[in-house]
């Protein structure tokens, strides 16, 4: 057998992330693995050592209209390039529904396809059609990150769910980081630059808890940030920072995390940093849908809470800060908790759905 992995754009996304962990579990299991994705900007895949990569054009844009054309330009290259390179015996992974380019291609030549699907908020709601009937017509088997996406995104088509996990490395990094309240109170956030991943509710909490340090990391560059609050006042106990490749600094010196996405427009279908702050014994706050309510339990590892419910929020950072024995009994479940995410789970689940 030989998988032929696919992947659109190479990030520090968490799509990028689980593509490279799945590589790794194949090779280590001896799995004859290739990788074919977008030529661009630097990601978690530009490390790969254990497999052979091969690029396809694909340039990144944030105009979403030419961002469109050219995701459709890279598939018609993409679908070319595989077409006369594929065997029937080949296995194509694909990670994420966007290089639809390589199912069809892989649908002439006969192969087994496999779809890893890790998102359901894709626009505009035609293309996301399109490359939803796309996966119902040329996919074998599905594999979800989550159990609220299956639900979100039935298919008619033998379908699994395996989690997102995080890596040895960042565990051990964890190791011997003791579940107890720090004397600086700092609250934290790690998400995309964009409205609905509730960057304005950030910002109203630090003007409302300015006893409180907010520290905010953003996947964009500082042009891109100060674009963004050129009209905005920041608060003193406000701190942004622009794209991070190491957060374990982050992790280490904070008490408590949030994540505040719309549930009305970007619902999580998993949530990793939440997983991450689990991993160094953090309370987390989430919104009450999507796949985060499947890693967070309310009262015990944190809370569920609308990211509009501004009071509500700050009530319960409140009563995080002030309350030492449930922080600590927060801290201690959400360590226990994240140790389910492991990489022998990983592993071996994704080898096992891969040659069952």
């Amino acid at each position: 057998m030989k998988i032929i992995a696919v992947h659109l754009a190479n990030d520090f996304s968490e799509s990028s992330k689980v593509l490279k962990q799945l590589i790794k579990g194949w090779t280590k299991n001896n799995i004859d693995t290739e990788l074919y994705m977008g030529r661009g900007k630097k990601g978690f895949l530009s490390t790969m050592t254990q497999t052979t990569t091969n690029y396809f054009w694909y340039p990144v844009f944030k105009n979403p209209i030419l961002k469109l054309l050219f995701i459709i330009t890279s598939q018609f290259i993409l679908f070319t390039k595989l077409l006369f390179t594929l065997k029937k015996s080949d296995t194509l992974y694909i990670n994420t529904v966007l290089p639809f380019g390589a199912a069809l291609a892989g649908k002439i030549r006969g192969c087994k396809i496999m779809y890893h699907i890790h998102d359901t908020s894709l626009t505009p709601k035609i293309f996301k059609l399109f490359l939803f009937n796309v996966v119902k017509w040329t996919a074998n088997e599905v594999v979800y990150v989550s159990d609220f996406l299956a639900k979100q995104e039935p298919l008619k088509i033998k379908s699994n769910v395996i989690y997102n996990v995080l890596e040895k490395d960042f565990v051990n990094q964890c190791k011997g980081i003791k579940a107890t309240q720090k004397e600086s109170k700092i609250v934290l956030m790690i998400c995309s630059l964009k409205a609905n991943k509730g960057v304005s509710e950030f910002l109203q909490l630090s003007h409302l808890n300015r006893n409180y340090t907010f520290k905010l990391v953003l996947d964009a560059s500082q042009k891109e940030i100060d674009n963004y609050f050129k009209l905005e006042f920041l608060p003193d106990n406000l701190v942004i920072y622009p794209k991070q490749e190491d957060t374990h600094p982050f992790y280490k010196e904070a008490s408590i995390v949030l994540n505040l996405s719309d549930t009305r427009s970007s619902v999580e279908t998993f949530g990793l940093t939440i997983l991450e702050a689990m991993a160094y014994g953090l309370p987390t706050i989430v919104p009450p849908v999507g796949g985060v309510v499947e890693l967070v339990k309310e009262g015990e590892n944190g809370f569920l809470i609308d990211s509009k419910n501004i009071p509500l929020l700050t009530r319960r950072l409140n009563e995080l800060f002030q309350n030492t024995a449930l922080y600590q009994k927060m801290s201690a479940t959400a360590k226990e908790y994240s140790r389910f995410f492991c990489e022998e789970y990983f592993e071996s689940e994704s080898t096992r759905i891969l040659l069952n």
